[in-house]
């Protein structure tokens, strides 16, 4: 197994990885935000390739797949002897209708719900403990956010988690649950197209010794450098990227031409752009490490350089110009810290 350079996970106790593998995708299609139909035996081999590359810790979902992503997960780690199996992160409180799962998702915090989610995913993942579980979504069903961060607080006493963390939490609602105990990890969407966590959540969480795992930090494949406008009209109709605002019109031209001005920096890197758009999210302040999606080992080899790749100044700067050159996505392009 390949050593990987690693940081600590805010006060968590964990060391993880600069990069770690993301399980969204390998949930498969036919739910609302699906990726289309997946290889289940090349998602685990995917799995286990990250491993064996050094990778220490895989992030997934209940929501993805229904549960699928989770049984994938547990597949893949199965024959991994217990003492270098990776952390398992997962989270809850997005709910899709079985008998309707193309429908609309509903994010929710009623507490005996929360508590069978966990269980559930206990049973999914085969593990007797969760390293760190997380909140998915702020809850829309009226739940206050101090009686879901209270319920995921009692997990961790409990021990069926390691650590109790949110996803996609803006600050006020950090501070909120901050004061009833401390968050162990944020997951904030964090990329060169969408840097908007960069200007609030990220510097919060490093002012209080919260760590920052950031998803989508090749913006859902779109900053891969595999992408072309043709690939997008290509996708499969359960695909959620068909529909989204990035891989459409105006955004996707500016998108693919930040891009094609990555390639010169990746050349001298000898990586692929995609390593270059995650390593971008890594030498940004505050951020611990970077979920990355990948189906299949050549997907892996495409971004794993990333783990252990550090950007100059030089690089920061270009990267910087690009950014504006191009008028691509939003939010700071530095850190104001």
């Amino acid at each position: 197994m390949t050593a990987l350079p690693t940081r600590p996970l805010g006060r968590t106790g964990m060391n993880i990885t600069r990069v770690g593998f993301g399980a969204w995708a390998i949930g498969g299609g036919g739910w609302a935000f699906g990726w289309g139909p997946q290889d289940d035996d090349a998602s685990v081999a995917g799995i286990r390739h990250a491993v064996d590359s050094g990778i220490n810790w895989i992030d997934t979902a209940a929501a993805y797949g229904l549960g699928h992503s989770e049984e994938i997960v547990a597949r893949a780690i199965a024959d991994i002897p217990e003492a270098d199996r990776p952390y398992i992160f997962t989270k809850a409180g997005v709910y899709s209708d079985p008998a309707n799962p193309m429908g609309p998702t509903r994010r929710y915090g009623e507490l005996s719900g929360l508590r069978a989610e966990l269980e559930a995913s206990l049973r999914r993942l085969n593990v007797e403990r969760i390293d760190l579980y997380q909140m998915h979504w702020p809850a829309e069903d009226g739940t206050p956010l101090e009686d879901y961060w209270g319920l995921f607080l009692e997990f961790q006493r409990q021990g069926k988690i390691g650590a109790a963390g949110l996803s996609n939490h803006h600050v006020d609602q950090l501070e909120r649950a901050e004061a009833l105990g401390h968050v162990g990890s944020l997951q904030p969407p964090f990329s060169l197209v969408n840097r908007t966590a960069g200007a609030d959540v990220i510097p919060w969480c490093a002012a209080h010794e919260t760590g920052v795992i950031v998803y989508s930090p090749m913006q859902s494949g779109l900053l891969s450098g595999s992408f072309t406008p043709e690939r997008v009209a290509g996708l499969a109709d359960d695909d959620w990227r068909k529909r989204s605002a990035e891989f459409q019109g105006d955004a996707l031209r500016r998108n693919l031409e930040l891009v094609e001005a990555l390639h010169p920096i990746a050349e001298r890197h000898g990586v692929g752009v995609g390593a270059i758009a995650i390593a971008w999210t890594l030498a940004f302040p505050g951020v611990t490490g970077a979920i990355v999606g990948a189906r299949s080992p050549e997907q892996v080899d495409g971004w794993i350089g990333a783990a252990s790749l550090g950007l100059d100044e030089k690089d920061v700067a270009e990267i910087a110009e690009a950014v504006e050159r191009t008028g691509a996505g939003t939010g700071p392009v530095r850190s104001t810290a």
